[in-house]
């Protein structure tokens, strides 16, 4: 599907829903069983990384990356317990979403709060800001001061974007309680304490320097994953982002984000992440269920983003209202000069 299809009609916005609502009963065995298989082997790679890193670094690089995998995984049950789709548990849900905030170095009430905005607004150009990556318009870039054009370009260079943001994001940013209701704040303050407390145990346990060094590595890695695939998720050519007046939350739910087809091994690290148009027509859906889902309702099936594909998406940096696609700055110039 593409921009310049119209917006779907009540019915077909109604057959969507329906298609997607008997996947949104989680399965307990399977999210018990999801645990098991990205927590037990995480804590495994940890013990084998130890021993490793004493005799080189590069010896433990390799599992350092499997670390990042599985964190990425870990990061996906967090995720999906922060729409409240792991367990049927409420309670459930947030003491879940708590450990593997850990795991992850994200406070989850602070996160599912701006998760939230993402979605309800998600291809909304007049609410852009909230849990998503910063995109000017091609006249919002042209009527920005220098200092500011300046300060975008830097942003969307790709070694700042998606290798030095993302370990600030999760290291530093994550840890300051910017906004929100109390309760968001104070899930900062906790997963703050908890974390100085695993790092005091680790560096007593291994030593501060190593511990500092595997757990930044696995973060690093992780977290350039994770701001990676929301990237692609959301900033391709023909991307879904309309004016408030004319947005649709189902058109921008399946127009406005990717299926991001990945190889099978990087599909169950991700979590079936990358079947991201149907996460965002329904939250609710367990990560487990949306290929499924996808499978059983062709209606559904859009054009796939492949692996190879998704590397031309770090050239896009403006949205191009007038022709409804993501543009570069190369682009940007040709348009100067006609």
């Amino acid at each position: 599907m593409t921009q310049s299809q119209t917006r779907p009609i009540l019915a077909e916005a109604r057959a969507w829903k329906t298609a997607v609502a008997p996947y949104q009963q989680p399965d307990l065995r399977r999210s018990i069983w999801q645990i098991v298989n990205t927590l037990v082997p995480y804590f495994l790679v940890w013990l084998l990384m130890v021993p490793a890193y004493r005799i080189s670094f590069w010896l433990a690089l390799p599992l350092i990356i499997l670390a990042g995998g599985f964190t990425v995984r870990a990061f996906i049950i967090f995720h999906d317990c922060g729409h409240g789709a792991f367990f049927k548990s409420r309670r459930a849900n947030e003491i879940v979403g708590f450990i593997t905030g850990l795991v992850t170095f994200t406070p989850f009430f602070a996160w599912r709060h701006g998760h939230a905005l993402h979605h309800s607004a998600s291809g909304d150009l007049d609410r852009r800001g909230d849990g998503d990556v910063w995109m000017m318009t091609v006249d919002e870039y042209l009527a920005s001061p220098w200092w500011l054009r300046a300060a975008y370009r830097i942003y969307r260079y790709p070694l700042v974007l998606f290798v030095i943001s993302p370990l600030i994001l999760f290291v530093f940013v994550h840890r300051i309680p910017l906004k929100g209701r109390k309760r968001e704040r104070r899930s900062v303050w906790m997963t703050n304490i908890a974390l100085l407390m695993i790092t005091i145990l680790m560096s007593l346990l291994i030593g501060f320097q190593t511990y500092a060094v595997l757990q930044l590595s696995v973060l690093a890695i992780a977290a350039s994953a994770g701001v990676w695939l929301f990237y692609v998720q959301h900033q391709y050519e023909e991307v879904y982002w309309k004016r408030h007046n004319e947005w649709d939350y189902a058109t921008a739910a399946v127009e406005g984000s990717s299926f991001y087809k990945l190889p099978k091994v990087l599909q169950w690290f991700t979590g079936n992440i990358g079947f991201h148009h149907i996460h965002h027509l329904s939250p609710r859906i367990p990560n487990y269920n949306l290929e499924p889902c996808h499978n059983a309702n062709p209606e559904l099936h859009v054009e796939p983003l492949t692996l190879l594909q998704s590397f031309k998406c770090i050239r896009y940096r403006l949205w191009d209202e007038a022709n409804y696609r993501l543009i570069g700055f190369g682009e940007l110039k040709k348009m100067a000069r006609a």
